[in-house]
Formats: C-alpha cells, sequence, structure tokens
C-alpha cells in the first residue's frame, strides 16, 4: 500500500481513533499526540496485510492511551483543586470543519467526569464497546485479557457508569433555554434570578489547575454557588469581557472571554429542580485549542 493510501485509511478512522483516546485521556491536546503516536506506528506497517484497519488502528490508540494514562494519574495526584476534562468548543449547531462536532458526540463533560472513576481497562473496555461497539472477544485482544475476563470488567463498568450517571436527562431545547437565561442573568447582575435557576443543592467545580483564580473546593448550594459566580464577575472584572454561547461537548454551554482571549468555559447540567451542577474550565492549558466564534 502506498503512503497516499496508508493515510487515507488512517484519515477515514481518525474520528473514532480521537473518539477513543480523548474519552479515554479526557483531554483534546494529549489525544491529538496519541494519534500522532499511532500515525507513525502505522507508517511503519505493511498496511495491505493488515485485515481490520479500524481493530488494528483502535488496539494501537488504546495501548497508547492506558500508557499515558499512567503518568497522567501522577500529575492529577499533585493537581491544584479539582480537575475537569479538557472542554471540545464549537459553535451552536455548527458542522465544524475539523470534525469537532463529531468528536464530541455523546462525551458531555459530566459523562467523562464519571469516566474517571473507573480504573483505567474499566475505562478503555467500556469506551471500545459501549461507545463504539466493538465485541468483548475483539477487546480482548486488543488489551491481552481473557474474554470472560474482559466480558466481567464491562459489566463492572457499566454498572458503575449507570450508578455515577445523572437520572435525569433534560431535553436539548431545555438545557439551551437553561443556558441563555443563566447568560442573561450573568449579564444583567441579577442575583434573583441566578438563584432561581439554580437548584438548592446546586454544585459549582472550577477548575484553574492553580494557574488562575478558581474555587480549591466544590461550592455546595445555591446561595453560595450565586455569590461566588457574582463576585468573581464584579471583584475581578475581565477587561474586554465578552460572553458567548457555545456547544461544549455537543451541549449547550457558554464561552468567557477577556480581551478576544477564551477565559471560562461552563456548562451547566441540569436536573428537575434547575441547574444542578455547573463545570467551570479556567485552566489556560485546557483552552488552548478553544477558538472562539466568528475568529
Amino acid at each position: 500500500m502506498t503512503d497516499d493510501a496508508a493515510l487515507a485509511l488512517f484519515q477515514q478512522h481518525r474520528p473514532v481513533l480521537f473518539g477513543i483516546a480523548y474519552r479515554m485521556l479526557g483531554s483534546a491536546t494529549d489525544a491529538e499526540d496519541i494519534l500522532q503516536d499511532a500515525w507513525l506506528s502505522w507508517s511503519r506497517v505493511d498496511t495491505a496485510a493488515v485485515a481490520q484497519p479500524r481493530a488494528y488502528l483502535a488496539r494501537t490508540v488504546t495501548n497508547l492511551s492506558l500508557n499515558r494514562l499512567g503518568s497522567a494519574a501522577v500529575r492529577r495526584e499533585a493537581y491544584v483543586g479539582p480537575w475537569l476534562p479538557e472542554p471540545l468548543v464549537t459553535a451552536p449547531g455548527a458542522d465544524d470543519a475539523d470534525g469537532g462536532a463529531e468528536r464530541a458526540e455523546a462525551v458531555s463533560l459530566a459523562m467523562l467526569v464519571v469516566l474517571e472513576s473507573l480504573s483505567p481497562l474499566e475505562r478503555a473496555v467500556f469506551v471500545l464497546n459501549e461507545v463504539f461497539g466493538f465485541r468483548y472477544a475483539e477487546i480482548a485482544e486488543m488489551v491481552d485479557r481473557g474474554e470472560a475476563a474482559v466480558r466481567q470488567t464491562g459489566h463492572r463498568a457499566r454498572s458503575a457508569v449507570r450508578a455515577r450517571r445523572p437520572r435525569y436527562q433534560a431535553p436539548a431545547r431545555v438545557r439551551r433555554q437553561a443556558t441563555e437565561e443563566f447568560l442573561a442573568a450573568c449579564v444583567g447582575g441579577d442575583l434573583n434570578r441566578m438563584m432561581e435557576l439554580l437548584a438548592p443543592g446546586v454544585t459549582l467545580w472550577s477548575d484553574g489547575g492553580g494557574k488562575i483564580q478558581a474555587a480549591l473546593r466544590p461550592i455546595l448550594g445555591s446561595d453560595k454557588v450565586t455569590r461566588w459566580i457574582f463576585g468573581i464577575l464584579t471583584r475581578r472584572p475581565l477587561p474586554d469581557l465578552g460572553l458567548h454561547l457555545v456547544d461544549v461537548n455537543g451541549d449547550p454551554g457558554l464561552l468567557v472571554t477577556s480581551a478576544g482571549v477564551p477565559d471560562t468555559v461552563i456548562c451547566a447540567e441540569l436536573d428537575e429542580h434547575g441547574i444542578s451542577g455547573l463545570l467551570l474550565v479556567r485552566n489556560p492549558d485546557k483552552l488552548r485549542l478553544v477558538r472562539v466564534p466568528g475568529t
């Protein structure tokens, strides 16, 4: 197979490969590094002799991701404050030319946080089986385990995810409306409206990584969350503040910019009582791939 043909085949499977690596690592930057390593490995293979390129490439990416997870776990032990995944941000409803919308499908920030609770092997088996439809026999070959053991791991992972996954899933229209009203309350400085939008037991997580102001622990309760948000907006106003409605991993979200540079990505979780969770990604390292809509 020619180099061009090998590259075309790799590109054909790239969305799936990125999806595996991103769900495994919670980082678009690390996922892109994994794909670069996978391509280098693929380019040295006699690809014409590979009977199932999708499975072969998925195995390569999975094992590279498992290796990367070991060093990532060490880094996260020393991480300052809550750790949140790196967001994938696109314009609302946009068909991102780089595949961002496709890559973000069915992988909300909240879901990535749930996947963090799994062991690396559980995470790999869950992603490969539940998200991308690989059979347990195929996965067993990928991770060098027996099929029965992999099947048991998959059942354990699925049960753990089901137990932690939110029981209420608001329709997209409701999530979009709540996000727009949250934005309006922030812009208008409407503390009372904010309190109405937030569920009484709302929790806010903010990830600054020790590099920018963020809460070092989750903030609980609508009163404390509201006052923290407006404290940030009023005590330390950003120069040339911009607030943009965006999609964050396929869900409605907000992008806060300062002088045209991404400052914070916000994603809201909803339950039957209102906004039950707010995830704020502020670590500049996690916003490097974020593009401001219209630029």
